[in-house]
């Protein structure tokens, strides 16, 4: 079995290897962190004990903040290795987690390479954000005896589709996870499902949750707003915005400024994507509108003479909580067009009435949530974007109302971080007590 995985291996990297020259090419992606990608990562602290904990990308990232945060107070002693795979990934990793643990990129899963960073690592227990459950990668941590936990573990309808198509082998990979942590029950049912033991499957809620600080104001975003000469004029920011969809929404801004109670209405877009920057960038000047381009006043001192009716651009990176913050209505992108959403808790959580369309399905549970308390309001196609945004700047109240129970739904599915917490300490300290069992009532929904 070994043989013939790393020979697939080796043949999708041979006919994907194209794209990744050209995107080390055109948008400089891929040149780093290749020794690493090749399992030779170095520890820190060899002599301690070693806590390994992989997030694919940036929302992984972002939600393993508050779980790392509470191993470094109940597992001082131990040592803490985060590993990426995306480019965007490992930059967020080192911005939150370089300045105190080791950050590297996650190695291919070939046979000899995980068996090498095994080795290089030693890691006393493994945990995988989310679902990125890869072959070799738990069948080396088997032989090695490491416990591997799924932490916010979540398959997407998408997802699971997929995986019911080579069951028989998802199988064989699944049923050796020591523990699954699910976001929902939803999720703990297709985990098991696809062959993980029903009673290594337990429902926490999200860490998501507890990585949206309810909170009204968000450190930075005073220096934004003078910087971007945004005053008291309303904002609608659409955030995390994916391809085809930056056109949509400057379409709906358009139309909404034509309309003399709304003139006075910024748009700052934040495309999900640095590579896409200059893309919008362009878009925004094809479509005849103004712009202003955030990398450009970064650093700048503030002025008064920028256009107060230009588009603004969020070319920069880690800084979508602070136009968040400064909005009066905000749209998450990625759901308008068929690419599953971008997060939507950070935007409730600030207390803002949050939109988002209908292709949300890497976020399900989020949207279910959100909808069903009332905090959030679903655009159902590209025609409804324009109504819908128009009614929350024109009926504050309603606007008002939507953002505090949006809130409210956040708060009411917080405390994962906790759950999650012990169970990890009955996996390393046994002898401690107080863990839930998977029969304890679920958190709410």
């Amino acid at each position: 079995m070994r043989l013939i995985l790393d020979l697939l291996y080796l043949l999708g990297g041979l006919l994907y290897s194209p794209v990744v020259v050209y995107r080390m090419v055109r948008h400089r992606r891929y040149r780093h962190g290749w020794d690493q990608r090749f399992g030779r990562i170095a520890r820190t602290a060899p002599e301690k004990r070693c806590i390994w904990l992989h997030a694919v990308s940036v929302g992984e990232v972002n939600a393993a903040k508050t779980l790392l945060t509470e191993i470094e107070k109940r597992f001082g002693d131990y040592e803490i290795i985060v590993s990426t795979t995306t480019d965007t990934g490992f930059a967020r990793a080192q911005a939150v987690f370089g300045s105190k643990w080791s950050v590297c990129f996650f190695p291919f899963d070939f046979s000899w390479v995980m068996a090498r960073a095994f080795r290089r690592v030693n890691p006393a227990l493994c945990l995988l954000m989310e679902l990125e459950v890869w072959p070799n990668f738990i069948r080396v941590a088997q032989q090695r005896d490491v416990p591997v936990v799924v932490v916010n573990g979540r398959i997407s309808d998408r997802g699971f589709k997929r995986y019911c198509w080579v069951k028989p082998i998802i199988q064989r990979f699944f049923s050796r996870l020591t523990l699954v942590l699910a976001q929902t029950t939803q999720y703990a049912e297709r985990f098991r499902c696809l062959g993980c033991p029903a009673e290594r499957v337990v429902v926490t809620s999200s860490l998501k949750y507890d990585t949206a600080p309810l909170t009204d104001h968000v450190a930075g975003a005073d220096v934004l707003a003078r910087q971007l000469g945004l005053t008291d004029a309303p904002l609608w920011v659409a955030g995390g915005t994916g391809n085809d969809e930056e056109k949509i929404v400057l379409g709906a801004y358009k139309s909404l400024i034509e309309d003399h109670r709304l003139r006075r209405v910024r748009l700052a877009v934040v495309p999900r994507k640095p590579e896409r920057f200059n893309e919008v960038a362009q878009l925004i000047a094809q479509m005849g509108l103004p712009l202003l381009r955030y990398s450009q006043v970064k650093e700048a001192a503030p002025r008064e003479d920028h256009d107060s009716g230009a588009v603004i651009l969020g070319d920069t990176m880690g800084d979508l909580r602070k136009f968040y913050s400064l909005a009066t209505v905000i749209f998450v992108g990625r759901s308008l067009v068929p690419m599953g959403g971008s997060d939507m808790m950070e935007a409730a959580a600030l207390g803002k009435c949050t939109l988002f369309g209908p292709h949300t399905f890497n976020f399900r549970q989020t949207v279910d949530a959100l909808l069903a308390g009332g905090g959030a309001v679903e655009v159902k196609d590209e025609a409804g974007l324009l109504p819908a945004v128009k009614r929350c700047l024109l009926e504050p109240d309603y606007a008002q109302a939507i953002a505090q129970r949006g809130r409210q739904v956040i708060k009411d599915n917080q405390g994962a971080t906790a759950r999650t917490i012990q169970h990890l300490v009955a996996l390393l300290l046994p002898g401690e007590t107080g863990v839930i069992t998977a029969a304890a009532s679920p958190p709410r929904r």
